[in-house]
């Protein structure tokens, strides 16, 4: 039988010794064999660091987002080899889906953001200037650098390519390496695509690695620089947030482990309603989707009292209906448990609910004989829910779910966090009232919470699909972490840091201009600057202009803003003014009017206006005088040789009165063409 290779400090390798099998779900035939004993793991670290972390810190935050897309990309082009191999784990079609695609979508979503909202920089300046004395000179902001150590990524067995791919994305775009440690039941799933990136050459040498088998003493190795993450049982994460090493030196520690998610059925809705149609569909969907083996599915049906029937028999219906076996069949809508061994451990849940009280409305017993790791959609009822503590603390995970009644709106919450820490809870209800309580009373027990009604249905991506822009994790027995959540994920694998200084310091540390840092001044106009040649900190000071009344009224007649304070001058004499005021958005008409180069030049497109505040009122009479500054500047990758060469450069824009006070402060984001493209010349 072949053994599957792990790979580490840059070579394929296999360990000797002890090894466990990886069966077909279906067949259960033997597959692969897998161990990692005798792999040099001290090693596999410190190759990690020096190669591929030292890589990945040498390259922007933009180049890290290319690298991401590039990656994505080709793995969507590799996706036929992945679905072939996903078949071996019992996984449908569409569970395939979610787990390849999904997971490949992670990284484009990841690419994106990082393209968009991070600097052209391998630091990261999380915040504005907070001033820190009254004459300015003195200020801080808070930066994020790269960790110089290494992530480890235990992940579980039931999505092997999206729970790898969305540790991957933030844990690159923050500039560290990784070590992958795959659950060993799909192992072979995440090998393909780990050996599918790494022969893609579009990743630095040690940037990824990957071990088959256990993790030998590689927690031994790790100090304060390095990261640490879990997926999988609270057991055995409990396990990991003790060991030593990760204790003595501190080590973070992200865990997402299971949990008894909930739906709730609003006591709002009734079996005439659509969302009755929605609740029962929902709750079968995830019972069955992956054969209910997602962290994320629901475990816990709560219903209100009078509804238990319909709800009973509605779900009874629709489960009868889902036929379970081989997904190379047609018709088949629900594949096997990943094997015989998490058959048996699913049985052995079932059966201790049952001695708890549970009494079984469907399913409930899986031939432990048969060859495919096949169990049937289980439905049992919990008469007393406060009275069995079973139900909220035993994870049957498979397709497998305890329906339980409540009597008021009060006893659904109480059952919503009796969980005890969910990832995930939908609650079903017409009612924006009812739905706003349910928040109030259960959102510190999730992670995440879906309202599901009639006009979200439509587009709703479901109770158990984590989004990358959202946070996925919980609190207590979920495993107390975050994962993913946009860029709130990448802040995890870097190091914040306050630093203070001058604001010119600061200026200079971040790459980032910021007000009361020194400015640098030119005869060329920075609208005729190509957006290489434009440093932050470039400024430009307007000559002044005088504000009139017959401005006021000439605005008042082209914008047909005739607010009283600007047009009424009893009425603006009574006001917090004393006087008519200048309108706020001539202000910035007039400003654009005394910074911007009217001719064509590098600039292409002025296309956003960001934090605009208006601090002091500007009066008939009144002088201005505008201040333009280079902020930030970011690349704009080309798709093709054919666009156009970009960058963004946002413009600090300061308007100040004849006294020297600002009157409004603003940024413009300008479309810069670039002297050089991505690509090269033709």
């Amino acid at each position: 039988m072949q053994q599957l290779a792990s790979y580490l400090s840059g070579a394929w390798q296999t360990g000797r010794g002890r090894a466990r099998t990886i069966h077909h779900a279906i067949t259960g035939a033997a597959l692969w064999e897998v161990t990692s004993e005798g792999l040099d793991m001290a090693q596999a670290r410190r190759f990690a660091i020096e190669r591929g972390g030292k890589a990945l810190q040498a390259m922007t935050f933009i180049e890290r987002s290319a690298m991401l897309k590039a990656v994505a990309k080709h793995l969507l082009e590799q996706k036929d080899q992945f679905y072939a191999i996903s078949a071996q784990t019992g996984a449908t079609r569409a569970d395939s889906w979610v787990d390849i695609e999904g997971g490949i979508g992670t990284l484009f979503t990841y690419a994106g953001l990082g393209s968009r909202e991070l600097p052209d920089d391998i630091l990261w300046p999380e915040d504005e200037l907070i001033p820190l004395s009254k004459q300015g000179g003195f200020a801080a902001r808070h930066v994020l650098t790269s960790k110089s150590g290494v992530a480890v990524h235990i992940n579980a067995f039931n999505f092997p390519c999206w729970g790898m791919l969305e540790k991957l994305a933030p844990t690159w775009l923050a500039g560290m390496p990784a070590i992958i440690k795959p659950a060993t039941a799909t192992a072979q799933l995440t090998q393909a695509m780990v050996k599918a990136i790494v022969d893609s050459g579009l990743v630095p040498e040690g940037a990824l690695s990957l071990i088959c088998g256990g993790a030998g003493d590689l927690l031994d190795h790790l100090d304060s620089q390095d990261v640490v993450t879990f997926t999988g049982s609270a057991a055995t994460g409990q396990q990991l947030r003790a060991h030593p090493n990760l204790v003595a030196k501190s080590i973070p520690f992200t865990m997402e482990a299971d949990s008894l998610n909930c739906c709730v059925l609003g006591e709002d809705v009734t079996p005439e309603q659509p969302e009755f149609a929605l609740f029962i569909r929902e709750v079968v969907r995830e019972m069955t989707a992956k054969a209910g083996q997602k962290c994320t599915a629901i475990r816990r049906i709560i219903v209100p009292l009078a509804q238990i029937n319909a709800v009973s028999d509605a779900l009874i219906s629709r489960l009868h209906k889902v036929t379970v076996g081989d997904p190379a069949q047609e018709g088949v809508k629900m594949g096997a448990l990943v094997n015989s061994e998490q058959r048996q451990d699913v049985q052995e849940s079932v059966n201790k609910l049952i001695a708890a009280g549970c009494e079984v409305l469907l399913g409930g017993e899986a031939d432990l004989s048969a060859a495919g790791a096949f169990f049937p959609p289980t439905l049992l009822y919990c008469s007393q829910p406060d009275e069995t503590p079973a139900v909220h603390a035993i994870e049957a995970f498979g397709p497998v779910a305890t329906l339980m009644p409540y009597r008021d709106r009060q006893h659904a919450l109480t059952l919503a966090r009796a969980g005890g820490g969910s990832l995930a809870g939908t609650l079903v209800t017409a009612s924006g009232e009812l739905a706003r309580e349910f928040i109030l009373g259960a959102a510190r027990a999730h992670g995440r919470i879906q309202i599901l009604n009639e006009a979200s249905s439509a587009e709703s991506t479901g109770h158990g699909s984590p989004l990358p822009q959202l946070v996925h994790g919980g609190p207590g027995r979920a495993g107390g972490g975050e994962e993913l959540g946009g860029l709130r994920s990448v802040k995890h694998y870097m190091q914040r840091t306050a630093v203070q200084g001058s604001p010119t310091m600061l200026a200079t540390i971040g790459q980032q201009w910021v007000r009361g840092a020194q400015v640098n001044e030119d005869r060329i106009h920075p609208f005729r600057k190509y957006f290489e040649e434009i440093q932050p900190g470039d400024s430009l000071l307007t000559p002044r202009r005088t504000l009139t009344e017959a401005d006021i009224v000439n605005f008042a007649c082209l914008s047909g803003d005739h607010f009283y304070a600007h047009m009424d001058k009893i009425a603006a004499a009574e006001s917090i003014f004393g006087e008519r005021v200048v309108h706020g958005y001539f202000l910035i008409s007039a400003a654009a009017g005394l910074f911007v180069d009217a001719g064509v030049g590098p600039v292409i497109a002025n296309y956003g206006m960001e934090n605009l505040r208006f601090i002091e009122p500007v009066k008939p009479g009144g002088t201005i005088q505008v201040r333009l500054t280079c902020k930030r500047k970011t690349v704009k990758r080309q798709r093709s040789a054919d666009e156009k060469a970009t960058g963004v450069v946002e413009w600090a824009v300061e308007i100040f009165n004849q006294h020297q006070q600002a009157v409004a402060l603003y940024s413009i984001l300008t479309l810069v063409a670039r002297q050089q493209g991505d690509f090269p010349a033709r």
